[in-house]
This record gives C-alpha cells, structure tokens and sequence, in this order.
C-alpha cells in the first residue's frame, strides 16, 4: 500500500439516531447534514436523521440554475430559500418527513447501491403503513443536468413511487469516502409552490403524497416510527451538536443560494 493511500474503512454495524421532530430553518438543516457528512468521512460513522423544517422551505439542488425563479416573486411571498450541497432539483418542504443518511460508501458498495438500498428501506416502512410503494426502474430518466427542474415533476431510477406516481424525492453528495443522501417523504399538500415562484413553465407535478393514497391524515411521528423500525439495524441516540456556525453562514448567505 503506497503511503499516501488511505487505509480500508471497516463496515459499520451501528447506526446513529437523531430524531428531530421540531423543526430548524432551511440553513440549520442544510449545516447540520454537511457537518453528518464531514464526520462520516472522518470517522466511519453511519447516521440517520430525521427532521422537519421550520419554516417552511424552498431548496435547490446544488447545480440548480437560479436564473430561472422569480427573485421578487419570493421576496414578496416571504419564502425562505436554501441550496442544498447535493444535487437534484427544486423541492418545496413544508408536510413531510425529512430524511438523512450519511455513512462510509463502503457500507453498501457504491452510489449508486446506496441510493437504492435506502429507498428500499425507506419503501419497507411505507408498506408497514399501508402504502403500496414500488421503485422506479432504472430506465426512468433524470432532467438534464443544465435544467433539472423541480425535484417531483418526474421520477429516476430506483426513486419510490406509489401508483407511478412519486412519493419521495432523494439527492445524493460525496465527500472521500463517504456520502449524504437525504430526501422528501411527502405527507401531505403540493409542490406547486414551486410554480409560484418560477419565471418559466414547470411541468406538471408528478407527486402524490402519503395522506392521499391512504386516504387520511398521516403524521410526522408515525412516518418517524415506521423509517426506524424499517432500518432494522441496532441504532443509537447520539448528542445532536448544534452545527457549526460557520457552516449555517454558509447557508444562509445569499452567495451561495444564488450562485448559480
């Protein structure tokens, strides 16, 4: 092994738990999944978080163009606006169950394996509640990477649906040897926030909601519940440290939401 290589990273059998069931602002949420990421690449530490925003939040994908969302539009509406630092398309988070995974690659093989084992699990809980859940196939197709578009308008391969129709919206990033991967289990209400506040025409929302297809209200708790039991693994309760407050000026800054 040359010396400038990075030892083999052992497989991690326990997983952090953090439930977050009041909710932060979009730079809060964003700060505290970069810091799981960054600890997860130093430490081989695997965690699942789940939370909720407080207010409710736009996020764009890393690489999102914002040339193409009305400025004024979301000042006026007082909407709170946040990059994420993974990929994908626009996402309005207002009735969901936000979910969070950061842990060594090696974990489960690759990206791409990561990407569906998650949604597998995450498919399990939703069939725990009732909810005919079902992965996408790998022929469905993302936008295209220059004009993603909002994240629900249209399902990839291996993203959860039920009735064709999607149910949750998931991103991924790197850092070394490790990734984040979080998404939007959605509860109730629409997307067409999203819409709103566009300059150009958005196709039509490809989502359904897991209050719809089971015909009553669904709550964050229960949704919670049914994700930890579905990880089957032994799960631990860490102490949730507040995110580094460099981090959340990051987020927060104008810059950054705007870069592109």
């Amino acid at each position: 092994m040359l010396l400038t290589e990075r030892p083999p990273r052992p497989s991690t059998l326990t997983w952090q738990l953090l439930m977050e069931p009041h909710g932060r602002s979009g730079a809060e949420n964003m700060a505290i999944d970069a810091a799981l990421l960054e600890r997860a690449d130093a430490t081989d530490d695997a965690f699942l978080r789940l939370y909720r925003f407080d207010p409710p939040c736009l996020s764009l994908g890393r690489n999102e163009a914002a040339g193409g969302y009305d400025r004024a539009a979301i000042t006026r509406l007082g909407v709170d606006v946040v990059r994420r630092p993974t990929g994908g398309g626009a996402v309005w988070h207002e009735h969901e169950v936000t979910y969070a995974v950061a842990a060594p690659i090696a974990m489960f093989g690759g990206l791409r394996e990561a990407y569906h084992a998650i949604h597998a699990r995450l498919a399990a809980a939703l069939h725990a509640l009732g909810a005919d859940a079902a992965l996408a196939s790998d022929r469905e197709t993302a936008h295209p990477p220059d004009r993603p578009g909002p994240c629900f308008a249209r399902s990839v391969g291996g993203e959860i649906l039920v009735g064709g129709r999607k149910l949750v919206g998931s991103a991924q990033a790197r850092r070394g040897a490790a990734f984040l991967q979080h998404g939007s289990i959605l509860l109730e209400g629409s997307q067409e926030v999203i819409t709103g506040v566009s300059r150009e025409p958005r196709a039509a929302s490809g989502a359904t909601t897991l209050s719809a297809e089971l015909g009553r209200r669904v709550t964050w708790d229960e949704v919670a519940d049914a994700v930890v039991r579905a990880w089957g693994d032994d799960c631990a309760s860490p102490n949730l440290h507040q995110p580094p407050p460099t981090s959340i000026i990051v987020f927060s800054n104008p810059a950054w939401t705007w870069r592109r």
